[in-house]
């Protein structure tokens, strides 16, 4: 897991609820996951997003993937 792409991902009481957050904005991890998995693509998501980069879309992937393994682990 490339750690870097986690660093990305912030977490502020005040902010969108205490959900993860991109840098510190207002887009949640759940936005980008949200939208990716209803068939927007990179490009798109990038155009309607211009504080994004595709850095930021990695950084939610390995956010999502790193959470999964620790449920996986906790259930086992």
């Amino acid at each position: 897991m490339d750690r870097h792409l986690l660093d990305r991902i912030t977490l502020e009481p005040g902010k969108r609820g205490g959900k993860p957050c991109i840098r510190g904005l207002r887009i949640t991890v759940y936005d980008v996951l949200s939208y990716l998995s209803s068939g927007m693509s990179v490009p798109e998501l990038l155009a309607d997003f211009p504080d994004l980069t595709e850095e930021d879309i990695r950084a939610c992937l390995a956010f999502a993937a790193d959470r999964e393994r620790q449920q996986f682990q906790l259930g086992a």
